[in-house]
């Protein structure tokens, strides 16, 4: 399997397969943080250990496939063009950190895409696992059982105080970040978000972006994850998560019943203007494409537009992104041709699914 299969493909299965709640929850995601007891973190060690570490990684790859999961695929991160790179970033198979800094960093994929193993980040190992709708439950057994396949041949910097010992002090413990991606359209328009996320920060948990930390809420899509790692377990991280969530997803439903007995007209004008822009614009920027591709996901969801499918807008969040436009257009683009082709993607994206 080449980098080829990974960079020209744009569906993972996060975003062509619906789970449970996808609705209104576009992905799960496990991440497990590791390191190599025999090694120095990758913030001190030296060029020759990096690749001692990669060499590592080769060898349990090497030993046989992961159970359950099938044959990973090594890609090293000085072997693949920036534009690539960028891509891997904008299907979330690899972090922006792994692509801009880690010259002698790497990742194992799988085949279906859900399993990405980054080397060389801020830890050895980071431990991926992404599933489509609300799964967490379902990411963390993947996750853990990827991480005791890896176990059986390696040896973990591990402390029996503190726990996985990780690069950032914030990861120690379990090491685990889980957190789940959500489609909020309803709580912005009835500006409930705006309240919402402080409370959440309270409670131990972060709200970002769609690329994590330090990224913009486009298209009203929010990443919503722990912040604590030491004191807990594995299991009840995940299990507050999910309690949090499972609010949400409560809020978002009554927020969208409250819209269509309140202000029905008014949105599903929205809806259907946001529609005629995406299928007759021919120029259109990342963010307006965004908030136009979140309006018509929403008239999806509350079935004001028929015969297209929801997952439309994941799908189009990552084709219509930088990267991938200038990966199928063959070269680099300034902005305002990205922005000519991004119209001209989405207009035959949505041709598509109306034929």
């Amino acid at each position: 399997m080449s980098l080829e299969r990974f960079t020209n493909q744009a569906f993972s299965s996060w975003m062509s397969e619906e789970g449970p709640d996808s609705d209104i929850v576009l992905s799960s995601r496990i991440r497990l943080a590791r390191n190599l007891n025999e090694f120095k973190f990758p913030t001190l060690y030296t060029n020759e250990e990096a690749e001692a570490v990669i060499g590592t990684m080769k060898d349990r790859l090497n030993s046989g496939t992961v159970p359950e999961i099938g044959k990973l695929v090594l890609l090293k991160m000085d072997e693949i063009q920036p534009l690539q790179k960028r891509v891997l970033v904008e299907k979330h198979l690899i972090s922006p950190h792994l692509a801009e800094h880690s010259s002698h960093g790497a990742c194992l994929l799988s085949e279906n895409e859900e399993v990405s193993i980054m080397v060389n980040e801020e830890d050895h190992i980071r431990i991926q696992c992404l599933f489509p709708g609300f799964q967490l439950t379902e990411a963390l057994s993947m996750a853990n059982h990827i991480d005791d396949w890896l176990e059986e041949d390696v040896n973990y910097a591990f402390d029996e105080k503190y726990g996985y010992l990780t690069s950032c002090p914030t990861n120690a413990g379990t090491g685990l970040r889980a957190s789940v991606m959500m489609h909020l359209p309803a709580l912005v328009l009835t500006q409930q978000m705006n309240r919402i996320i402080p409370a959440i920060n309270q409670l131990g948990l972060v709200v970002r972006g769609i690329y994590g930390e330090g990224s913009e809420a486009l298209g009203n899509i929010f990443q919503i994850s722990n912040q604590t790692t030491l004191g807990k377990s594995e299991e009840d991280i995940v299990e507050d998560l999910k309690s949090v969530v499972s609010q949400l997803i409560s809020r978002e439903r009554s927020a969208r019943e409250a819209l269509a007995k309140t202000s029905n007209i008014q949105l599903e004008d929205r809806v259907f203007r946001s529609y005629g822009i995406l299928t007759n614009s021919r120029i259109i920027e990342t963010k307006e494409a965004a908030n136009c591709l979140s309006d018509v996901r929403l008239g999806i969801d509350m079935g004001y537009i028929k015969n297209i499918s929801r997952t439309i807008l994941n799908e189009l969040l990552i084709l219509t992104q930088p990267g991938f436009l200038q990966q199928y257009a063959g070269g680099p683009l300034r902005v305002n041709e990205r922005d000519i082709r991004r119209a001209a993607l989405i207009r035959e994206r949505f041709m598509m699914e109306t034929q």
